[in-house]
C-alpha cells in the first residue's frame, strides 16, 4: 500500500457541507434519501466532447469515508456543531448508492455522469471530494485526448510532473493522461501506483557535467546501450548535437551490434529542426533513429508543426497537458435533483436567470442512441422508470426546438449509468486502467463522429429528452414561477 492509498481524505470538504449536514441532523425527519447529480455545462477548449475520468478514486473515497478523533476535535473547536451531531460522526460511514457512467465514457454537457442517492447528510458531505476528483481527471483526460488526436498516431508521453500544481496533480494527472490516450509517463510514482509505462531520456545537466558533448553521449551509450536516446540541443542541434549523436552511433553502438534509438529536441523551431535532423540521420544510415520532441507542446502547436512537414516520431508533452493550460477549469457541479417523500422521489429543479444554469430535475436515466452503423447520433434523458423502445420509431424532444416532431429510427440505445456503489459498498467490478484507456479509444474510433472531434467549431452532440421527461421539466418550471 502506498502513501496515497493510506491517507484519509474525509476532511476534503467545504465548511458549508458540514453546516448543512449539521442542519439536516438537527432537523431530521423520517428516514429518506435525496438525489444529487454530477454534470458539467461546457466542454473544455470549446471542444465537442469530454472524457469522464476519476471514478475509481471517487469509489475508493466513498468506501473509506470516516472521521478520526482529531477530525471531530477540530470540528468541536469551531463551535458550530451540536454535540449530538459530533457524536454521530464518530461512527459515520457513507451508506448511499452511486450510479455513474463507466470511467472513460465520452460525455457531453448537462447530462448526469454520476448520481448519488443517499441520506441527506451522506449526500451533502461528499460533494467537494467527488467534484475534485472528477473535475481534475476529466480535464486532463480530455486535454490529452485532444493532444493525442493532433499527433495523428504518433506516441504522446506525459512529461508534466514538474509543472503540475502539486504531487497529487502530477500522479493522478498522469493516470488521467493515460486514460486520455498518452502512451506513458515520465512520473515514476504514477508508474508504480497505476502500472502506467514509464519512460525517460537524458538531462541537459548530464551533457553539461562532462567536459564535452561527445563524451557525455558516449558515456550514456555505454551505460544504456539498448535504449539510447540522446538530447541534442544543449549547445547546437545541427552543428554539434546531431553530429556527435551520429558519431556515437558509429563509434560505440554499431560495433557492439546496437542501434541509436532516438534523438530528442527540447528547444528551437521544432518543425524546421526536425526536417534538418531527419535528413542528417538518414544520410548517415540511421533511418530507424526516431526524432522525439518536447517543449511547451499542445494540440495546436503539434498540429502546426505537422502541417509544416515536421519529421517527428513522438512527443513529450508537459506543462500544457498536466495543467490543461489553455482552459484549466472543467466546471463539473453537484446539484440536487430529487427528494424522497413517502417512498417516491419527487423532482427538484434549480431555476436561474442564466439559461444554462437551469438543472435537469428528477431521478433519471441517460441513453446513448446509436445509428445502425454504430455511431452516436445523440444522448437521451428519460425518467428513471421509463422504457425506451427503439424497435419502432421513437418520438423525442429536442429541448432547443421543442416544437418540432423528431423521431429516432433504425437506432439502438445503450444505458450509460450503472450502479457502482450500493449501501456504501462497491458492487460493480473495477475495470483495469488498460481497459478504461481502450474504452476511450474505441469510442473515439468507432462511435463518436469525427466532426465532433474537430478543434475548431466542432459539431454539437445533441442531448434530447423523452416527451414525458420534457413535460415534467416544463411543469416544474411553470410551478417555480409561483413560488
Amino acid at each position: 500500500m502506498t502513501q496515497f492509498d493510506s491517507r484519509n481524505i474525509s476532511m476534503m470538504m467545504d465548511l458549508y457541507e458540514m453546516t448543512m449536514a449539521n442542519g439536516y441532523f438537527v432537523n431530521q425527519r423520517e428516514p429518506h434519501r435525496v438525489v444529487f447529480d454530477v454534470f458539467y455545462r461546457k466542454n473544455p477548449d470549446q471542444g465537442g466532447y469530454a472524457v469522464f475520468a476519476g471514478l475509481e478514486q471517487v469509489v475508493e473515497y466513498l468506501e473509506n469515508l470516516h472521521f478520526e478523533r482529531a477530525d471531530i476535535d477540530y470540528f468541536r473547536s469551531l463551535n458550530l456543531f451540536s454535540d449530538d451531531f459530533l457524536r454521530y460522526l464518530e461512527d459515520f460511514r457513507f451508506t448511499g448508492d452511486l450510479y455513474a457512467f463507466p470511467e472513460g465514457t465520452v460525455m457531453y454537457p448537462n447530462e448526469p455522469v454520476m448520481t448519488v442517492v443517499a441520506p441527506p447528510i451522506d449526500a451533502q458531505l461528499v460533494e467537494t471530494a467527488i467534484l475534485t476528483q472528477v473535475n481534475h481527471q476529466s480535464l486532463i483526460a480530455t486535454k490529452t485526448s485532444r493532444i493525442v488526436r493532433a499527433a495523428q498516431g504518433r506516441a504522446v508521453s506525459d512529461f508534466g510532473a514538474r509543472r503540475a500544481h502539486n504531487l497529487d496533480a502530477a500522479v493522478y494527472g498522469a493516470r488521467a493522461a493515460y486514460i486520455g490516450g498518452a502512451s506513458g509517463t515520465a512520473t515514476v510514482m504514477a508508474g508504480q501506483k497505476f502500472g502506467i509505462p514509464v519512460s525517460g531520456t537524458m538531462a541537459h545537466s548530464w551533457v553539461m557535467y562532462f567536459k564535452d558533448e561527445y563524451e557525455a553521449f558516449r558515456r550514456y551509450a555505454e551505460a544504456y546501450p539498448d535504449n539510447v536516446v540522446l538530447l541534442v540541443d544543449t549547445y547546437d542541434v545541427l552543428h554539434s548535437g546531431v553530429p556527435h549523436a551520429i558519431r556515437v552511433a558509429k563509434d560505440v553502438l554499431e560495433p557492439a551490434g546496437r542501434r541509436l534509438k532516438g534523438v530528442r529536441l527540447d528547444s528551437g523551431d521544432l518543425a524546421y529542426l526536425s526536417k534538418k535532423v531527419r535528413k542528417m540521420l538518414d544520410d548517415a544510415g540511421l533511418e530507424d533513429c526516431q526524432i522525439i520532441v518536447s517543449n511547451s507542446l499542445d494540440e495546436y502547436t503539434i498540429t502546426s508543426i505537422l502541417n509544416q512537414g515536421g519529421r517527428i516520431d513522438s512527443f513529450g508533452v508537459g506543462e500544457r497537458l498536466i495543467t490543461a493550460k489553455s482552459d484549466p477549469v472543467f466546471g463539473a457541479v453537484y446539484k440536487m435533483a430529487a427528494v424522497e417523500e413517502n417512498g417516491s422521489f419527487v423532482p427538484r429543479i434549480k431555476v436561474s436567470e442564466t439559461l444554462e444554469k437551469i438543472t435537469n430535475p428528477g431521478l433519471k436515466q441517460v441513453y446513448r442512441v446509436l445509428s445502425d452503423c454504430g455511431q452516436a447520433v445523440a444522448d437521451l434523458i428519460t425518467g428513471a422508470q421509463e422504457e425506451v423502445d427503439l424497435t419502432v420509431p421513437y418520438r423525442y424532444v429536442d429541448p432547443e426546438k421543442p416544437w418540432k416532431n423528431r423521431y429516432f429510427e433504425h437506432c439502438t440505445a445503450r444505458k450509460l449509468q450503472k450502479l457502482i456503489v450500493k449501501d456504501g459498498k462497491r458492487v460493480a467490478p473495477a475495470p483495469s486502467l488498460e481497459e478504461i484507456r481502450a474504452y476511450v479509444k474505441r469510442q473515439l474510433d468507432t462511435e463518436i463522429w469525427p466532426e465532433e472531434q474537430r478543434f475548431e467549431n466542432p459539431h454539437k452532440h445533441y442531448l434530447d429528452m423523452s416527451p414525458a421527461y420534457y413535460e415534467m421539466k416544463m411543469n416544474l418550471l411553470d410551478e417555480a414561477r409561483n413560488l
